[in-house]
């Protein structure tokens, strides 16, 4: 899941980033309005966890154009004010959910999980293929009942691969949305790790190369 966060309150926006990369989410992070805004129209983000009272442009303003673009991002809106009024306002505007400060970070990774599944088609919680079996809320996945031992990468790799049920999943769409925006573009880190996973979820192979296209899922023969 790719997330941003656009928070001005620098210490509270990395403590929201690194707890939601602990979650295995892919996350950026823009400290005011206008890096913010910028972002969140240049990159397809699944989650837009957004404070409202921003430096720049404001948080509404970001939330307004994001449902006027028409992207399926949904947007978690933050406010320092919890009033009812407030709240609805909010909602008026565009966002998808709404969290007054302070709140628990507990709570804040559930609604952004939440929010994640309604920004993709919908695919189950428990994805499988053959043997294969990845629980997306356990963030487990295991191959013959036995567990496999993956890195946060690992897993976003296959779990983009298994929710695409077949499709061809370019380099640069696995870099996209299992990444963030410091991934360099042209690395091949997306190859080197899906040599690594390959190698742990072992024979016979679930994943297989198209030339020239990207990644798929198959069913084992």
């Amino acid at each position: 899941m790719r997330v941003l966060v656009i928070e001005d309150e620098a210490n509270l926006a990395d403590a929201i980033v690194r707890g939601l990369r602990r979650q295995g989410m892919a996350v950026d992070v823009a400290y005011d309005g206008t890096s913010g805004h910028e972002m969140a129209m240049v990159t397809r983000y699944d989650v837009v966890v957004l404070d409202r009272d921003l430096p720049g442009v404001h948080g509404d303003e970001i939330c307004a154009d994001l449902v006027a673009s028409g992207a399926l991002t949904r947007v978690l809106m933050l406010t320092a004010s919890g009033s009812v009024a407030d709240r609805v306002e909010g909602l008026q505007i565009g966002a998808d959910d709404y969290l007054p400060k302070p709140f628990a970070f507990d709570e804040l990774v559930a609604r952004v999980q939440a929010l994640g599944r309604r920004a993709t088609p919908a695919a189950p919680p428990v994805l499988t293929i053959a043997d294969l079996v990845l629980d997306q809320a356990k963030r487990v996945a295991t191959r013959g009942g036995q567990p496999l031992d993956l890195t946060r990468k690992e897993f976003g790799l296959l779990e983009e691969l298994l929710k695409a049920r077949g499709a061809v999943v370019s380099s640069e769409e696995l870099l996209e949305r299992v990444w963030d925006a410091n991934a360099d573009p042209f690395t091949t880190t997306v190859r080197v790790t899906m040599m690594t996973l390959r190698k742990k979820l072992g024979d016979p192979a679930l994943i297989e190369t198209v030339v020239g296209a990207g990644y798929r899922t198959r069913q084992p023969q």
